[in-house]
């Protein structure tokens, strides 16, 4: 199988003292693969490095397991911790030169500290844009008051990751199914309806360069666009955008292949999005490194394309 040279962007560790947020998705996985997980996310120096070179991967840019500081309820902890997980990436990272790239961990909590922590994780510590884990205690971003965090983030020119998260509070629909309510459905709805709230909630309007990226094919909207364009017009609801729905998509809007390893989709999403658009993820540890390798080498793309999504648009994206 010919190897394509890869960069990976939803790909997780664990800094020390984080598994307290992390335990209430975490011990849904049975024993033996809470074991072998904990042990990859632990590690930067042998597992990792060892999986990227298999399998072409270049680079990783390495973001905290979720739910990280999203799941703490109180703000200054939040930002304490923020600043101690992103200090600890950028440390294990240094002996390894190029083969990572850190996304910051921010304590959305406040939106003018997680600008400022931003900034500082982009200026002093060279990472490249940030992964957020979906709301925090509740709170989405199309808020107003998270405009200042929108304005740090455009200035700065780096991407924003929108990780999954479980929803605030149990979804009705999914009561009494709880096979359903985490990374099976629920959290891909969960993620998908967030970022249509910052696109039709004007985020995009106000802030035009901004990047954010989905995983998961983009949590299944990409296939959407059509039917958004179709009936936002007809049920609007006093709400208005400068531009039609599907349009977000591609410029504010970026997709990755994480957890999806489906040669149809992917070429659908390609259709949808544009290929410039959609990038290669494998999640890892949580998905399997070789079956995502493979998986992009034998989609029916070309090679120009796959050059692209495998790396050359995480290049541009990243400044890598």
């Amino acid at each position: 199988m010919t190897t394509t040279r890869k960069i990976a962007l939803e790909e997780h560790f664990m800094a020390p003292g984080f598994q307290e947020y992390t335990a209430m998705f975490f011990d849904k996985i049975d024993t033996a693969n809470q074991d072998d997980l904990a042990a990859r996310l632990d590690d930067f120096d042998r597992l990792r490095l060892e999986e990227m070179d298999r399998h072409g991967i270049e680079t990783v840019v390495l973001s905290q397991s979720g739910p990280s500081v999203q799941a703490e309820a109180d703000t200054a902890r939040a930002i304490r911790r923020a600043r101690e997980n992103n200090e600890y990436l950028a440390e294990r990272m240094a002996p390894h030169g190029d083969r990572y790239a850190g996304f910051a961990t921010l304590a959305m909590q406040d939106p003018k500290a997680a600008a400022d922590e931003l900034e500082y994780a982009v200026r002093e510590l060279g990472f490249k844009g940030s992964l957020i884990n979906g709301h925090s205690n509740g709170v989405y971003y199309d808020d107003p008051a998270y405009d200042v965090f929108w304005e740090r983030m455009q200035d700065l020119d780096v991407p924003l990751y929108l990780h999954p998260i479980n929803p605030w509070k149990e979804v009705d629909s999914m009561r009494g199914h709880p096979e359903l309510a985490g990374a099976v459905w629920g959290w891909g709805v969960e993620t998908g309806t967030h970022a249509l709230r910052l696109l039709f909630g004007g985020v995009f309007d106000r802030f035009p360069n901004l990047k954010i990226i989905l995983g998961h094919m983009g949590e299944g909207l990409p296939f959407m666009r059509w039917r958004f364009d179709s009936r936002f017009p007809v049920y609007a609801q006093g709400v208005s955008l400068d531009l039609p729905p599907s349009q977000y998509f591609g410029r504010n809007i970026v997709i990755t292949t994480s957890g999806v390893c489906s040669a149809p989709t992917l070429m659908a999403a390609i259709g949808e999005m544009g290929e410039d658009a959609v990038l290669f993820s494998v999640d890892y540890p949580y998905e399997s490194t070789e079956l995502a390798a493979r998986f992009i080498e034998e989609a029916p793309i070309s090679d120009a394309v796959r050059e692209k999504v495998c790396r050359g648009n995480a290049k541009r994206l990243l400044k890598l």
